[in-house]
């Protein structure tokens, strides 16, 4: 007789919530704390901050800052690939998971006790490669909790999830650079290193809540490179490089619009830092999500269901109005005319809506659309847009530097140039999506059988 798993390793039969999720949700609004906690201060800290061997100062261009910025961002979203072999090939997810969260943590350690570019370079390496390899196992972990007897909660355990990580988002956004400001680098790269400790700890208390899904070993790579496997990854690949674009924007919430507001009148109410009106974005992502699920797509229900590809379609199209705004406003602060930071608002209610509409939608339909024992690469080849979109905002941010410091594309043009080209991009997305055929996978539930 076989030994009884230690863990359960298919869904049950249940038309309710499972009970591991309360600890993802938990876990991914710590993880999440930790992440942006850092990458909020990432701007501030390369050209003011930034030490070098000997105790001297070593500070950024702006240029230079922002080409850290998008590198680093790059590096977290191309590592989900080599997570999630790891994951789905040998591991599981749970055991990635684990593991290169300690990775993570130390990551946020070498930053805390280390404010060199040196440092710089190692706990950012360390971040991109702990935070990277475990976003796809925790985003498919979550839909391995569902079978077919309560798939039809999985939009709503996504949204939950996307709630969470912008709770993080906005408690650490709030609170990151009037640390830094205050107490110092070690202090503020010092407190996302704890929250990712505690995210890592309450994630380890789910163990016995959890399912999990088996790596696949062969079966694994039997199914990536069957004909059903590669034409799934295949026609995905074709959606997440329109979605790249719209990455190369969004991410820029956290570079340019950070520079933009430094130029800016910061009292409106209170006076803000800086990276601070970055807290925007996941407050109106608390309030938008269950505006567009209660209003907005039940009212488009009744002449146009909004179908997945129909939401991604119309978030594209809002980004590029997006960054029509700043351009403006960048045009008024060469004018030497003064600029209040609540002008800032438009672009981030318009940017925020669109996130709603492309990356919750892009995460529930890359879960669904994968194959069953293919869902951590899945998640990785999506995230792998968000690394090609910041790939791109930095190689632009890279050849418009000129030797005397100034830039190709000063000003306006700069959020023009962008503007264009995700106009075009939406534009040339429209026939994709109605191109596209979908196809459903869900896991396979445990057979239970009856009580006598």
């Amino acid at each position: 007789m076989s030994a009884k798993p230690r863990y359960r390793t298919a869904p049950e039969p249940m038309t309710g919530m499972p009970p591991g999720i309360p600890y993802i949700v938990a876990n991914e609004a710590a993880e999440r704390y930790s992440y942006y906690g850092m990458r909020a201060i990432l701007v501030i800290f390369m050209p003011k901050y930034l030490m070098g061997a000997h105790g001297e100062l070593d500070l950024m261009t702006d240029e230079q800052a922002k080409t850290w910025f998008h590198v680093f961002v790059t590096a977290v979203y191309a590592f989900p690939i080599a997570g999630a072999l790891l994951s789905d090939a040998f591991l599981g997810k749970f055991r990635t998971i684990m593991t290169l969260s300690i990775v993570y943590c130390l990551g946020h350690l070498t930053l805390a006790i280390d404010d060199t570019r040196v440092g710089l370079a190692i706990g950012l390496g360390l971040i991109a490669i702990g935070s990277g390899g475990i976003k796809p196992c925790v985003s498919a972990h979550v839909g391995d909790q569902f079978g077919q007897s309560n798939a039809s909660l999985l939009p709503r355990v996504f949204g939950w999830f996307y709630f969470s990580i912008n709770v993080g988002a906005l408690a650490s956004i709030l609170f990151a650079e009037p640390l830094l400001h205050r107490f110092g680098s070690s202090v503020a790269f010092g407190v996302p290193g704890v929250l990712m400790a505690i995210a890592t700890i309450v994630f380890w208390m789910g163990r016995n809540k959890f399912v999990h899904i088996p790596p696949g070993g062969i079966a694994f790579l039997e199914e990536v490179f069957s004909t059903e496997g590669l034409k799934a990854l295949g026609k995905l690949f074709i959606i997440y490089a329109f979605i790249a674009m719209f990455w190369a924007l969004f991410d820029q919430q956290g570079s340019a619009w950070v520079l933009q507001a430094e130029r800016m009148d910061r009292h409106f109410i209170v006076d803000w830092d800086p990276s601070q009106a970055q807290w925007l974005n996941p407050a109106l992502v608390l309030l938008f999500i269950p505006l567009f699920n209660r209003v907005i797509y039940p009212a488009f229900d009744g002449f146009w269901p909004l179908t997945p590809l129909r939401k991604i379609s119309l978030g594209l199209l809002l980004t590029v109005p997006a960054f029509l705004l700043p351009a403006w406003l960048e045009a008024r602060l060469d004018a030497g005319e003064t600029v209040n930071i609540i002008w800032q608002l438009g672009g981030y209610v318009i940017m925020t809506a669109a996130e709603i509409l492309v990356s919750i939608t892009a995460l529930e339909f890359s879960y669904t659309q994968a194959p069953k024992k293919m869902k951590s690469v899945v998640m990785g080849a999506f995230l792998m847009s968000v690394a090609l979109g910041n790939l791109f905002t930095a190689a632009v941010n890279f050849f418009i530097q000129n030797p005397d410091g100034t830039s190709k594309l000063d000003g306006p043009s700069y959020y023009l140039f962008f503007a264009a080209a995700m106009g075009v991009t939406a534009l040339l997305f429209i026939p994709v999506a109605v191109w596209y055929k979908e196809r459903t996978y869900i896991q396979d539930e445990a057979h239970v059988e009856a009580m006598p």
